[in-house]
Formats: C-alpha cells, structure tokens, sequence
C-alpha cells in the first residue's frame, strides 16, 4: 500500500510536470503568435547592396537609419571567421536550445560577486534576437531577450540564426554585418579573411564603437589578441603565431560606388530585395570610368559622357557609365545618359545599307554619287561640306557621307526603314507629328545609347540584335535586324573599308574593331558605336541639357575613347572565329554601270567598263547603279557614231563615208563634272559633222549639272568651306561662268568649274558659252 502510495504520488507529480510543461508550452504559442518574430530587415526596407558579377559591391543603400548591410551567406564567409565567432561568442551554439542556462547563471553569478558585468550570458541566439528587437539591458528587457531567442530557434534553423547574425551585427558606426565591415575596413570580402583578420571582426560587436580599428588600432588589437589565445583547440600553434603577430591595418571607411547609375537603376527593377546580384564586371567598370574621368577633365564644364560594353553571347552588360563622373555635379552628374533620348546623327548608316543589301537594291561598290542634291525639297549637305563625287557604298560608309545616304534611302524609303528598325528592337522616337522622312538617316529621330548598343551587337551576332540585359536572370530578347551576309559585309567594310579599303588602305585594326561615329546638328552629340567578337560597346559626349558643344564631334572625342575602352577590354582568343557566309561572295564589277564586269580574257569594250572594282555582293546578286532621278536619258549607255577620217560624229543616214560605231557607259549626270580628263574624254561624244549637224544637232543648248535650280546647301560652324562643282553638258566651245552678275571664271568645253560658297545668301549662277547659249541656276546657301 506505502508503495502504491508512493507510485501514485509520483506519478501525480509527473502528471502535474508533464501538464505544467504542456502549459508552459501552450503558453509560448500563445505568446508568439501574440507577439510574433519580427521578420529580419523590417525595420530596413530600404537597405539594399548591388554587387557585381564576381562579388564586389557597386553600390550600397542604407535605410532609413543609414546602416550600410551587404547581406551575405555562410558559404561567402571564411571558414575561419566562423570558427572564431562561435568559439569565442558561444561555444554551445549547435546544441542549445536558444538559451544557455550555464552561461547565464555564470554571468548572474558573476555580476552578484562583482557588482558589475564581468562576462555576457547571451548566447549567439540572443544577440540575434536583441538585434531584431532592442531591449533594455534590464532583467526584464533580458527575459524579452530570452523569449525572442526561444522563437528564433522555433522559426529558423542554426544556420539561418548563424546567418542573421553575419548580417546584422554591428560593426561600427554605420556599419552592420561582416561583410561590410570586411569591405570597409579591410577592403575584402568576407571570404578571404585572414585568421588576425577574423578574430577581429568576431571581437568587434561586443563592443562596437569602442573596439573601431580605424579610430582605436592599440584598443582593438588587445581585444583581437584575446580571442586569437583563445583559439587553441581550433588552430595550429604556427596559425596562432602568425595572427598575434599581424598587425591591425585598416583603411578609412568609404561608401562603395562604382556603376551608381547601374546600380540606382537596377535597384527600382528589383524593389524590396536585400542583395542584388548584377552583371557588371567590376574590373572593366573600374577602367571604363577611369577612362571617362581622365577624358572629362580635358573637357569643357557641363559636357558629360556616357558608355556601355556589352558581352555580344550573353547580352549581359559588363559596363556602364551614365555620366562622366557621379561626384561632379558640374557634369549633371546625377543624369543617365545611356537612358537618354537623343539625335544619333550617322549612326543609323550601317544599318540602311545593310537593309539595301539585303533588299538586293546594292552590293559594297555600287556607285553613289555625292554631289549637292535636291531630294523632293530635302538637300542634304556632308558633315564637312565638301562633295567627293563618283563613290562606292564602302567608301559613302566608312567617310559617313551624307548625300549617298539619303540617296539609298530615298530608293529603299524612309517608312520601310524606321519600321524595320523597329521590328529589329531599335525603338525610335519621331518628332511629335511627324512622319519618317529622309532626315532619319542624318539624326531626324531620337534614340538611346542602350538601344544603340543593343542594335549594333547585330553586326557581330549574325545579323541577330539583343535588348541588353542588366541583371543575369532577365530573359534573353532578340529580334532579327539584318541577314547574316548583310551583316558580315557592313561589318567588313567598317572594319577595314571592304575589299578596295583594304587594297588601298583605307582603315585597318589589329584587335577586329568595326566601328562608326555620329554628330548630331549642331554639335550637340557625338557618338561612337563599335563591336568586336565578344563586346559591344557605346559611347555618348554632349551636353544632357542639349546645348551645343562646338568643335567636338564623333571622330575627334568620341571614336578615340570608344579605341581605348576596347583596348582596356580582356579578350577570348575562343571567340575570334568569325567565318564568311555562304551567301556572301566576291565580284569584279564595272563602274558606271554597277553590273558585273567581263572575265580577264573576255573580249570588251573599255568604254563600257572603264573602271573595275572588286565588290561584296550578297546572294549573288548585282544590282545596276540607281537611275538618276534627274536626267532625261535615263538609259545606262550611249550609242554614237564616228567618221574614221574627219573623227567627227555623224548618223548613217547623213554620212557616206565609212564611220566607227562606239558604246559608252553613261555616267549619271550629276557626276558628269567631277569625272576626271580621261572618263570626260570618253563619256562625251566629238562634235557633229557639219552635214550632220543641220540634220541632229539644231545648235540646241547647254545645261548646268552638277547641281540643280532651287536648292539649299547648309554652312556648319567650322572652317571649311562649302563648295560645288559644276559642268555645262553640251557645250561646243569656252564657257564663261558668271556668279551674281560678276564674271569669275572661263573653262574649256569639258572642263569642270569649282565655286566656293563662302558667304550665305543668294547664287544667282550662269554658264554662256561664245555662241550665246546659256543654261542659269539659283542656289541658296544657309547660314551657321
């Protein structure tokens, strides 16, 4: 019975401990879902870290207390760091619930003996709990601190616990988590700290503002040598040694801030998040704005300037620069250029020959003809206002000539054009109400320096242009702009001028740079876009409020930064295996006619074909020279007769002497003044026989080409001076040119006549030949 006794007395007890225990359990969920675990980072919504590719941070956003935090994992923490935290913090940590009753006893006791704090109780788990919830250091700001650490250990694993603790310990003054304090202080990340280096970071929350090793090197020494001593069962004797032995060198706090445009930008595309991994390369971010800072410091104030490379297989952008430099407010620091809309002046040229080539309207050497011309109204002048006249669309793109420009597209249509762009993914902004017209391809349309890059990286990935991606996990968006021939020829003929720029050396890289430069009007912008195997890369220099900045245009700041970017840039020998496709080949083709030329052997008529050129021509085909829109013989060749004794001209009806029948190829006439003695010699037949004059040549008249009645050429600010050059077709004898009434200049029958425009206004031109037949124009010239 005593036993039964005692039985029943135990287990009422253990009944009673056992409903105790449910209760206090019962309790603790009421409690914590009553007073639920504040969620790490609530009380810093806005702090966020961008990093680049490999790590490094680019930039930090404090929140709204101005705590910088670079959220981090276990695995980028040195091993070491790890061992001396726990080791020195709390050695139970694996095991104990949360609460070390051991410790605190010990500190309790402690405290009681000492009247004051000898050592902490609080175990890793706590300190988290104090850092997401502060409490007084009171016992009961402690019994908070106790229950909020029961939760942590309800809610997260220890890893996650370990993990909250990296992030959020204080380090020091603005500082929190050891990944920052490891890149303030030491300028490394976390991952590659020595054992000194870790046991001075892990000593340095107990005390944060007391133990700063940039304020107090000899202070935190001591407290670093404490936990190094206390390492002897974790670390070799030797590691010991080496650690008291280092010494405490810091560097001065500095925000990070490399990409802070990037950086701002990338952090509106991803609200809320703690960390944001991006694509930036911190090396050739370094160099790139190392680069754009030396070139603003020889530029005048309030000019800024802008780059972006881009990985051509990834579409990741590696760099990105969007102003000058982010501290100079002169250069509107603060603007992203590379978001910016703007003028691309001739930067949109390779792509409307490319679309020509690919419509078969063209092949590299067609002949253009750069003279003043008048398009329906639209005169266009070149950017240094001299006419070269006969040239071939290798040499039109490579010099960025505008006349030939507007002439393909006047033939391939400015509608056609923008939309083909745009299925392409170059997004183009058009004036309010206007529609496409041929001032496109000289910057009559906005775009962005990003939609540049992304458009251009088509001449190195087959035709095939990509949006460029800022963050790694966006998807990958491509649009087809061109064929891949279409793409390989333009590209060759940036590069190194086609096949007659090589033979004659027109431009030539070593490193496979194919790039093109663009001004805007009024020098308000100059670009430089290029692409190499593996990079894509922009350029922008101007002024982001738009005014002017005389002098300064792509060729001479723009395409020397866009060179050096390239040359600062690493390169994968894998990546340079750039091939020829099969739909592209080469032919020897004549000059005027833009048709293929005769084999070597083949019997021809010289007069037919006086010039060859070997051309790029894509699909085989070998379209003809464009048909002038102005001449009233449209027919590509001319056919006359010769009297063999007299070498006068005759007709068969009109003749009864043996005669030589020739046919020449018919030069467009607006290039007429500009062909040299010889070609002029065979272009223009001998004066008609006077039996056969009566009959065919009524004494007729003459007529001015090289330029037509009515249109306007456009004086630029610089020191060159527009000139023209003109030629009177039928003349017989000496032609006196008279320019606003005043005699200027007297020529042979088939001489060409230069005028120099040097002054604005009103060219009242008339060329009279001596037997009183006259032909008269009228130019405008605008002013700067």
């Amino acid at each position: 019975m005593l036993l039964s006794a005692g039985f029943r007395l135990m287990l009422k007890l253990a009944l009673w401990l056992c409903g105790l225990a449910l209760l206090v359990v019962l309790g603790f969920v009421v409690l914590d879902l009553c007073y639920p675990l504040p969620t790490p980072g609530r009380n810093s919504p806005y702090a966020t870290l961008v990093v680049a590719r490999e790590g490094t941070p680019l930039r930090a956003f404090p929140d709204r207390h101005y705590v910088w935090r670079y959220p981090i994992g276990m695995e980028q923490v040195a091993p070491e760091y790890v061992a001396a935290l726990i080791h020195y913090e709390d050695r139970c940590f694996w095991w104990h619930p949360g609460v070390n009753p051991i410790s605190l006893l010990r500190a309790f006791w402690q405290w009681k003996a000492n009247g004051r704090v000898v050592s902490g109780g609080s175990t890793i788990s706590m300190q988290v709990a104090r850092m997401l919830t502060p409490v007084p250091r009171t016992l009961r700001g402690k019994g908070q601190q106790i229950f909020r650490a029961l939760q942590l250990e309800l809610h997260y694993s220890k890893r996650e616990i370990l993990e909250l603790y990296l992030n959020y310990a204080p380090m020091g003054g603005v500082l929190e988590g050891v990944e920052a304090a490891s890149r303030a202080y030491l300028g490394k990340p976390a991952l590659r700290l020595t054992p000194a280096e870790a046991a001075l970071l892990a000593v340095l929350p107990q005390a944060p503002s007391l133990l700063r090793p940039d304020r107090f090197p000899q202070r935190a020494r001591v407290a670093r040598d404490k936990v190094i001593q206390r390492m002897g069962r974790v670390w070799s004797a030797e590691v010991i040694k080496d650690a008291l032995v280092e010494p405490v060198a810091v560097l001065n706090i500095q925000d990070p801030l490399l990409a802070p445009l990037y950086a701002q930008r990338v952090k509106h595309m991803r609200p809320g998040l703690l960390r944001i991994n991006g694509t930036i390369d911190a090396a050739i971010q370094s160099n790139v704005e190392m680069l754009l800072s030396h070139l603003a410091n020889t530029l005048p104030e309030r000019v800024s300037l802008a780059a972006m490379v881009m990985d051509n297989p990834s579409l990741e952008v590696v760099a990105y620069a969007g102003s000058a430099d982010f501290l100079d407010s002169r250069r509107f620091n603060h603007v992203d250029m590379i978001r910016a809309k703007r003028s691309p002046g001739s930067t949109l040229k390779p792509f409307l020959y490319a679309m020509a080539l690919d419509e078969g309207l063209i092949h590299s050497e067609s002949l253009l003809s750069d003279t003043p011309q008048s398009f329906d109204g639209y005169q266009p002048g070149n950017f240094q206002e001299k006419f070269s006249g006969a040239v071939s669309v290798s040499e039109a793109l490579v010099r960025s000539l505008n006349v030939p420009a507007v002439e393909v597209l006047d033939n391939y249509g400015p509608e056609r054009f923008v939309a083909h762009l745009r299925q392409g993914g170059l997004k183009l902004d058009l004036p309010r109400g206007a529609a496409a017209n041929l001032s496109i391809i000289l910057g009559g349309v906005a775009v962005t320096l990003e939609n540049l890059v992304g458009a251009y990286s088509s001449l190195a990935r087959g035709g095939i242009a990509g949006q460029p991606r800022l963050l790694s996990d966006e998807p990958m968006r491509e649009r087809r702009m061109m064929s891949e021939g279409a793409a390989f020829i333009v590209r060759d003929i940036l590069e190194s001028g086609g096949p007659v720029g090589r033979a004659v050396g027109i431009r030539g890289s070593t490193r496979g740079i194919a790039y093109k430069t663009g001004t805007s009007f009024g020098f308000r912008d100059a670009w430089a876009l290029g692409v190499s195997e593996q990079y894509t890369v922009g350029v922008w220099v101007g002024r982001p409020d738009g005014t002017p900045n005389p002098g300064f245009f792509g060729a001479n700041v723009a395409a020397p930064l866009l060179i050096s970017i390239f040359n600062a840039l690493p390169t994968d020998a894998k990546l340079n295996t750039r091939r020829q496709p099969e739909s592209v080949s080469q032919r020897s083709i004549c000059w005027p006619q833009g048709t293929v030329a005769p084999s070597e052997g083949e019997l021809s008529n010289v007069a037919l074909c006086p010039i060859r050129r070997t051309a790029w021509v894509l699909n085989n085909i070998v379209p003809p020279t464009f048909v002038e829109r102005r001449s009233s013989k449209p027919s590509p060749v001319l056919t006359y007769h010769v009297d063999r004794q007299s070498k006068q001209r005759v007709m068969p009806d009109c003749s009864d002497k043996p005669y030589e029948t020739f046919e020449v190829a018919r030069w467009p006439d607006s290039l007429v003044p500009w062909l040299s003695p010889t070609l002029l010699k065979q272009h223009v037949p001998p004066q008609w026989s006077a039996r056969c004059a009566a009959l065919y040549h009524t004494g007729g008249s003459i007529r001015i080409v090289g330029a037509s009645s009515g249109e306007w050429i456009q004086r630029t600010p610089s020191k060159a001076v527009p000139s023209i050059r003109l030629r009177a077709q039928g003349a017989q004898s000496h032609i006196h040119w008279i320019v606003n009434g005043r005699l200027v200049a007297k020529t042979g029958p088939l001489a060409s006549y230069v005028i120099q425009l040097a002054e604005s206004g009103r060219y009242d031109i008339t060329a009279l030949d001596e037997k009183g037949r006259f032909d008269r124009i009228s130019l405008m010239v605008r002013g700067d």
